[in-house]
C-alpha cells in the first residue's frame, strides 16, 4: 500500500494572547456571537456561564462551535485560500485551503479573556510524495502523471495529515 495522495490541516489556537490583529479580530466577533447564540441553549431558571458546563447540560449547544464559526467566515474569506502563517520552505508559497472548522476551546459569557478557540484550515488533494528532510513533499496538481510542480512544507507543530488516498 503506498501513500498517493493527501490533505493536510493546519490548526491556530485564538485567546486574549494573540497578537495578529487578524486574530484579534476574530476572537472579539466570535466572543460576542458566541454570548449571543449561547442563549438559545441556556437555561433560563439555571444560566450556565461556561461553555463545557453548557455543553455537559444540554448536548445541543455543540451546534455552537458552528454557529459561533458564522462570525470568523468574513475573516476567513479575506485570506483568499491561504494560511500567510505556513509558507513552503521557500517563502514562496503559503498553505492553502479549502475550508476550515472552528471548535470553541472554552469560553465564558462573563468573562473574555477565558474565551479560547480553534481553527483547523484544510488544503485541497494534494499528491504526496514524501517526507523529505523534515518536508512534506506535495504537489497541488493531482491530474499530472508525468511532471509536478512541487511544493515542501515543514513537519511543524499544529500540521498534520489528515486524509490519505492508497495506491495498491
Amino acid at each position: 500500500m503506498k501513500i498517493t495522495r493527501i490533505k493536510l490541516a493546519y490548526r491556530i489556537i485564538i485567546d486574549n494572547s494573540s497578537s495578529s490583529l487578524w486574530d484579534k479580530y476574530v476572537f472579539e466577533d466570535t466572543f460576542k456571537e458566541y454570548q449571543m447564540q449561547s442563549q438559545q441553549f441556556n437555561s433560563r431558571t439555571s444560566p450556565k456561564n461556561t461553555f463545557r458546563e453548557l455543553l455537559s447540560e444540554n448536548e445541543k449547544a455543540k451546534q455552537l462551535h458552528f454557529l459561533t464559526g458564522i462570525a470568523a467566515s468574513g475573516y476567513v474569506e479575506q485570506l483568499k485560500g491561504n494560511f500567510h502563517r505556513v509558507t513552503d520552505v521557500l517563502g514562496n508559497n503559503y498553505f492553502p485551503f479549502l475550508n476550515y472548522q472552528l471548535d470553541i476551546i472554552n469560553t465564558d459569557i462573563t468573562d473574555i479573556s477565558k474565551h479560547k478557540i480553534g481553527i483547523t484550515f484544510y488544503t485541497p488533494l494534494l499528491n504526496y510524495f514524501g517526507i523529505i528532510e523534515g518536508n512534506y513533499l506535495v504537489s497541488k496538481n493531482v491530474e499530472s502523471q508525468n511532471e509536478y510542480e512541487t511544493i515542501m512544507f515543514p513537519v511543524q507543530n499544529n500540521l498534520s495529515i489528515c486524509f490519505i488516498q492508497t495506491e495498491d
